[in-house]
């Protein structure tokens, strides 16, 4: 056989294999899938998705990018605990966990590594909610399952967990509404720059103060999630502008309301996240002014990933988009020992148990974990 013929012959063994090894993608089926108490479709118009079964147990990895706060922390910790509980350990026979930053080629890097290393599924927090379409074809064809959750991507080619960011983000506005009225001058704290989570909730809290009928000056920081960052950005802004009549604070609240007491500022009006610190801020001066909205963005929301992954390597039909509750707490419905803890660090999320998923990982057993990648 001459070398061209060779190459003709070769060529076409390659298209072959890759023709059945894109047949391994998932493929679209009728609804409901499995487990639909824990696995809610996002609505009514949410496809399923079904894998080829695998013989388990499983290798998988978590693929986080920014790791710079707390809610990051608290994660990893958790996703190592959850791999550790009696109902999960017999299924997962390898767990991976690394950081890459804030570079999407660097996380786009990782994802296509532990494919070629035979990973069985991939759950992570994307960098930038665009930019993945060549790795998503590339766990397609290796018949890898990959989760993308928190910070998801414009896409309905990979299932997804995710609460509804843009719900959240009209919550704290419909708050601060109620509690500012619908003039003043509002604060908001943003968080990472570039992320679908710090986007959606923003256009969310947009759309309810900017309504028709609403007059608010609005003042706009970034607080990177983080209680030392959003602290020095609220102290900068009250130092430039004065006065605010409330607070939105998409993550690091302990520290801005502490920038707020430091700087001699009333006690206004703060929504904000499930941080213990803010919750046990607000317990103790919700008598002196300090009224606060708590709405979380469960770190426990890794578990729902990682369950999500296991099911479907099972070949059971799964909802191309999960839709987890938004739990939330006030100034009013505050109990020492049941939504925060006065015994636990200020930099703990309180919103962890995931009831409907069969998910209760204790404060204990989750800081209890390591913070580094496990490689």
């Amino acid at each position: 056989m001459s070398i061209r013929c060779f190459a003709r012959v070769a060529l076409a063994a390659t298209a072959l294999l890759a023709a059945g090894a894109a047949s391994a993608a998932p493929k679209v089926v009728a609804g409901p899938g499995a487990d639909p108490q824990c696995f809610k479709p996002w609505d009514a118009s949410t496809t399923h998705l079904q894998w080829p079964a695998k013989t388990g147990p499983y290798r998988v990895a978590l693929v986080n990018g920014f790791v710079g706060n707390t809610w990051r922390i608290q994660m990893i910790q958790t996703a190592k605990a959850y791999v550790e509980k009696p109902d999960i350990k017999p299924l997962v026979k390898d767990f991976k966990v690394v950081s890459t930053g804030t570079d999407a080629a660097a996380q786009l890097g990782a994802i296509e590594d532990f494919i070629n290393q035979g990973f069985d599924a991939i759950v992570t927090i994307a960098v930038s909610p665009t930019g993945f379409d060549r790795v998503i074809r590339a766990a397609n064809r290796a018949n890898v399952v990959l989760v993308p959750f928190d910070n998801v991507l414009d896409t309905k080619e990979v299932m997804q967990v995710n609460e509804d960011q843009h719900e959240m983000g009209r919550m704290h506005g419909r708050w601060l509404v109620e509690h500012v009225g619908k003039s003043g001058t509002l604060l908001e704290v943003r968080g990472i720059a570039g992320n679908s989570v710090d986007r959606d909730r923003h256009i969310g809290f947009r759309e309810i103060v900017e309504a028709p009928g609403t007059s608010f000056k609005i003042v706009e920081v970034v607080g990177n999630w983080d209680d030392g960052a959003a602290q020095k950005a609220v102290a900068d802004a009250l130092a430039v502008h004065g006065k605010f009549d409330g607070l939105y604070v998409q993550g690091g609240t302990t520290g801005a309301v502490r920038a707020l007491m430091d700087a001699g500022h009333p006690l206004v009006p703060v929504s904000g996240e499930a941080e213990n610190g803010f919750r046990k801020l607000i317990a103790e001066h919700k008598d002196k002014g300090l009224k606060g909205l708590s709405v979380g963005q469960s770190p426990g929301m890794v578990t729902v990933a990682i369950k999500a992954a296991l099911t479907a390597l099972q070949g059971k039909p799964m909802p191309q988009l999960i839709s987890m509750p938004i739990p939330s707490e006030s100034y009013k419905t505050l109990e020492a020992g049941k939504n925060y803890w006065p015994d636990l660090t200020d930099n703990f999320f309180t919103a962890n148990a995931i009831p409907t998923c069969g998910v209760d990982i204790t404060g204990t057993e989750i800081m209890a974990q390591t913070k580094e990648d496990r490689k």
